[in-house]
């Protein structure tokens, strides 16, 4: 009797699409050049920049299972950092315009500090502490530079051995308490508050709320940034070495971790700290960010150095390969558990043909090249699957409608951020063509650009700065790309639509070409203006070849647009 072939069962997945929430994240997992150079211990590459889903978390997982010994991985969430920027004191410099760089640049060095050495050693407790510290001064005996910078750690007695947001607590206590004593107004916030504090300042003269400012900011230009950089010549020289090479991983800082307001400032001076630390030869500590919080990060305000740090970025991009790599990798996985006879992905999907061309392309056309989108569109079309022996095309397509309105909800959550409202301004594409004309596109970023008469529409100041040139220009003066290039430039970068070039029959996205759109000679080559096929479905985009005779009646005239526009400014 013939084996019967096994089916899909219900309930079967290639995992989950977070990597913190993934069962086959370790053992699937495709070494791609991307993380041969997160674990080459002399690659300075460290800032891992890239959007959701492309696989951060899952490598920096990677690095912790495949080097358990050398990795600390340090929380945001677990530092305390919501304490330190609701303290009053802190919020009352704020106000002030104090700039609080050396502290946080402070307080991020000792963190980092402690955490390597506490691994290094396994101090835990006072004892072990003791015997590090004993065992180390007897090391320096000829070496009084050095046993000095030591004395930064017995400042922090008994805190040193406890855990992160403990030890960051006491830091930031002693700076509030030195404000306390060279601070003049450390009373009157105590007294009133924030708000009380802030109020009395304002009855005062310009002057001496200057005076003020000034003051508080020799105190924290006082920092003792000095001590700290003396015991990273010990960190280098005394404690690591090659056989006890580290690796610190910082991950989820686009968390809900502190106050919005003071994120990107933690943030920006955590990247100052990684690359001042990089003179730690055994040492490499890697930092995953959201792209679209790396390009908020105020480089300016470090001095100037926006140029050091993107020479150490890392961009998260993928192939259609290494994607259906992926999809190979959890198949083989999944299917032991199941008793599916498949080794690849190819495995469970339909035959190619000529009308619909081959399954595995048409899926990985519809994500944005990255892992959690592939991974998304193969479980969902393995559930609509369910009890049959492998996928068909109807069951790809079904599947299709689902996925393509999940992904819609992902990347307003992605950017919403960044963008608020930046889901109003995506509705504007719904029933647009897969492929508009020049003046199809200009209609629809026409309708972006008037939300922002819409009394709910959330997103009016950054509409303000990309539609700057349709407000303030008169008719004619400006060139298209002056009008439409910049709200162009953030539709192709969060991945809604793409250009074809003149004699160009393929589209380009941001993952193909992500600086596309940002020379005015090639926006001026742009033919053709895409939606991305990911949300095809979720916007009732309507296919090349189907009728439009609707969508045509219902639309203004290019003429009305104007007018309308022209009257919305008066």
């Amino acid at each position: 009797m013939a084996t019967k072939t096994a089916r899909i069962k219900a309930g079967f997945t290639l995992g989950g699409e977070q990597a913190e929430a993934d069962p086959l994240a370790g053992e699937a997992f495709v070494e791609s050049g991307l993380y041969e150079v997160i674990a080459d211990r002399r690659d300075p590459r460290c800032f891992l920049i890239g959007r959701t889903g492309s696989g951060k978390s899952a490598a920096l997982q990677h690095l912790e299972d495949t080097e358990p010994d050398h990795v600390i991985r340090i929380t945001p969430e677990d530092l305390s950092l919501p304490y330190i920027t609701d303290l009053q004191v802190i919020r009352y410099m704020d106000s002030l315009d104090v700039k609080l760089d050396l502290f946080w640049i402070a307080l991020w060095k000792h963190v980092l500090l402690v955490e390597i050495i506490r691994h290094r050693y396994g101090v835990t407790s006072p004892e072990t502490k003791q015997r590090f510290l004993v065992g180390l001064k007897e090391r320096l005996v000829r070496q009084p530079g050095k046993q000095a910078a030591l004395d930064y750690l017995d400042e922090f007695e008994g805190k040193f051995w406890c855990d992160a947001d403990e030890r960051v607590r006491e830091i930031t206590d002693r700076f509030t308490e030195r404000l306390g004593v060279d601070g003049s107004v450390s009373a009157s916030v105590a007294s009133f508050g924030v708000k009380g504090a802030v109020s009395s300042a304002t009855e005062q003269t310009t002057e001496s709320k200057s005076e003020m400012a000034d003051r508080y900011q020799r105190i924290v230009n006082e920092t003792q940034l000095s001590k700290l950089n003396q015991m990273l010549t010990v960190l280098n020289d005394e404690i690591l070495d090659e056989a006890n090479f580290t690796y610190v991983v910082i991950d989820d800082l686009d968390r809900d971790w502190v106050d919005e307001r003071l994120s990107n400032d933690l943030i920006r001076c955590l990247f100052r700290t990684v690359l001042d630390m990089q003179r730690v030869a055994n040492l490499k500590i890697v930092v995953a960010l959201r792209s679209n919080i790396f390009q908020e990060l105020d480089f300016a305000a470090s001095g100037g150095q926006e140029e050091k740090f993107r020479a150490l970025v890392l961009e998260m991009r993928w192939t259609k390969p290494l994607l259906e790599e992926v999809l190979d990798e959890r198949v083989k996985l999944a299917a032991e558990s199941s008793n599916l006879t498949a080794k690849s992905f190819r495995d469970l999907t339909p035959h190619s043909n000529n009308t619909r061309g081959n399954p595995i392309q048409y899926i990985l056309q519809r994500t944005l090249l990255r892992p959690r989108d592939a991974i998304a569109f193969a479980n969902q079309c393995f559930a609509v699957a369910a009890g049959k022996h492998r996928l068909s095309w109807e069951d790809i397509q079904a599947a299709e409608r689902q996925y393509s309105a999940n992904r819609l909800l992902a990347l307003r959550d992605e950017w919403k951020q960044t963008y608020p409202g930046i889901d109003q301004v995506v509705v504007k594409f719904r029933g647009a063509p897969a492929r508009m004309t020049r003046d199809e596109f200009q209609d629809r970023l026409d309708e972006c650009m008037l939300l922002m008469t819409a009394p709910e529409f959330t997103g009016v100041r950054w509409m303000t700065d990309l539609s700057r040139a349709m407000w303030e220009s008169s008719a004619g003066e400006a060139s298209w790309n002056e009008l439409y290039q910049p709200l162009l430039a953030l539709l192709y970068r969060i991945g809604l639509v793409g250009c074809a070039l003149t004699g160009s029959a393929a589209p380009l996205f941001f993952a193909d070409d992500a600086l596309l759109v940002e020379s005015e000679s090639t926006v001026d080559r742009c033919e053709w203006f895409h939606v991305h096929r990911m949300f095809h479905k979720a916007l009732d985009v309507v296919r090349t070849g189907e009728r439009r005779e609707q969508q045509a009646s219902s639309a203004p005239s290019q003429s009305a647009k104007a007018e309308d526009v022209s009257q919305s400014v008066s």
